[in-house]
């Protein structure tokens, strides 16, 4: 048999294997099988006042978009995907928080329903609606500090703007940490409007935002700790409990960048910021970093070219645990991949496709975040697409370099991570070693040392022998 036609064999075999668990089930129904897939990975989004265009919360609203589902849905990890979860499951780390993506199974299951007419099913397979609780209530608990922004007035058409909203004082009269931060816009857009854009509903696209001391502020000093930036339909900040963020006695929260866009209505809006605080007297073992690699200064987006590839490094100076993969992209982008590389070892970990409607953040388990020694150099590498096959580019003919607009481009992994000292940092593998339970046989991608025996390690098993 020549190759050609066994690989057909092959492919046709693995086809069947895949559609068995689905083809062997009785008829497909909305009651039965894709009510529950809409309430784990679409109904957040999907529903009155969220951000996406259309509820899918009964079946009489979701069967008109039966098509236009499995459309989205078989898409995988492209731009317009939907759930909007890009991460390639074919390659690097696949163990994340709060992983709303679909398997095949779920997929064909979709697929099927739209194919034999949307059925409803027997209403008795219902599984009770969810209960989304009362927007004013925060995602993160009962916040300690809940600071405001300044209102603004959004015409319903004008060109985006950054800007600075000032400060907000803290109110603050002892040193605090952050466990976790959430931030929401607060408008006048009526609840029961839909919205037919991603956003539409909200005026604010981003709000980068610090704690500062006034007068380091005022001085043009540092921040004391740069937060997590806001994005449209972005999850709260919840932080590893060892590793809380400052915020001092007497600080202020500078808002220092708001790009702000009109939404086809003249908008009242501001945003709030929820703070839970660890108790008084608590101090963080681990110290937080940010480990953002990228470009955003001397970008060359050719016009009318699809494949364009940017290249960025950066060498660690200190030990990390990897808590968090953000790629973040304008326009053009398509793609991201993250590569660690460690001496002759080179590790991905992790590829996903690109929608600039979708800025996400994957949150590592923490089994499985990636631990990286001092001197490894983390590699991104991003794909644009500037033809006319990219509809989020608003004029394929330009060229453009780096900023912030959303004409001009941008190609950056927005990552978070703790920083470790050598003893932590062994401690964390061995740790890890025992939970997982790898042998030197196991292959863990994003833990170059794992199965790594270091002399401090050998030294207490040779005492431990000798007792």
């Amino acid at each position: 048999m020549n190759s050609g036609r066994l690989g057909i064999l092959v492919a046709g075999c693995l086809a069947v294997i895949l559609a068995a668990p689905v083809a062997a089930s009785a008829e497909v129904t909305f009651a039965k099988d894709i009510a529950p897939i809409l309430q784990r990975s679409c109904q957040q989004c999907h529903r009155p006042a969220s951000v996406a265009p259309m509820s899918l919360l009964t079946y009489e609203e979701a069967r008109p978009w039966a098509r236009a589902i499995k459309a989205r849905t078989q898409l995988r990890n492209k731009r317009g995907a939907m759930p909007p979860w890009f991460i390639e499951k074919d390659i690097g780390i696949q163990h994340f928080k709060d992983d709303i993506s679909l398997n095949e199974e779920e997929i064909g299951k979709i697929a099927m329903w739209a194919d034999s007419g949307a059925p409803l099913g027997n209403p008795a397979d219902l599984p009770p609606p969810l209960d989304f609780g009362n927007e004013d209530e925060w995602t993160i608990g009962e916040p300690d500090l809940i600071l405001e922004s300044p209102e603004i007035l959004v015409p319903a058409s004008a060109p985006d703007k950054w800007t600075s909203l000032g400060t907000i004082e803290t109110g603050l009269t002892e040193d605090r940490y952050v466990a976790a931060v959430e931030v929401r816009e607060f408008n006048d857009v009526p609840k029961d409007t839909d919205s037919n854009t991603v956003g539409g509903r909200f005026v604010f696209h981003h709000m980068s935002f610090d704690s500062i001391d006034p007068n380091e502020l005022a001085s043009g000093g540092q921040a004391v700790m740069r937060f997590p930036t806001h994005e449209v339909g972005r999850n709260p900040d919840i932080f590893p409990p060892e590793a809380g963020l400052p915020i001092p006695a007497g600080s202020v929260i500078h808002l220092r960048n708001a790009h702000i866009h009109s939404n086809g209505r003249e908008t009242r809006a501001h945003l709030k910021f929820a703070f839970k605080l660890h108790p008084p007297g608590y101090e963080p073992d681990l110290q937080y970093v940010r480990t953002t690699v990228g470009n955003g200064v001397d970008v060359d987006m050719k016009p009318m070219q699809a494949g364009q590839e940017l290249h960025a490094y950066k060498v660690l100076d200190e030990h990390i645990k990897l808590l968090v993969f953000e790629p973040h992209q304008h326009a053009p982008g398509t793609r991201m991949c993250l590569e660690a590389i460690w001496g002759h070892n080179i590790q991905t970990l992790n590829c996903t496709g690109y929608d600039h409607n979708w800025v996400k953040q994957y949150v590592y388990q923490d089994d499985y975040a990636p631990l990286l020694p001092k001197g490894t150099i983390l590699h991104l590498i991003g794909w644009h697409d500037t033809t006319v096959a990219n509809r989020n580019v608003p004029d394929p003919r330009n060229w453009s370099g780096g900023g912030r607009r959303s004409v001009a481009n941008m190609f950056i992994n927005l990552g978070k991570a703790v920083a470790l000292t050598d003893e932590e940092f062994e401690r964390e593998m061995a740790e890890r070693r025992e939970r997982l339970q790898l042998t030197k046989n196991d292959y863990l991608i994003g833990c170059p040392l794992c199965q790594v025996e270091f002399p401090s390690q050998q030294n207490a098993t040779a005492n431990n022998d000798q007792q």
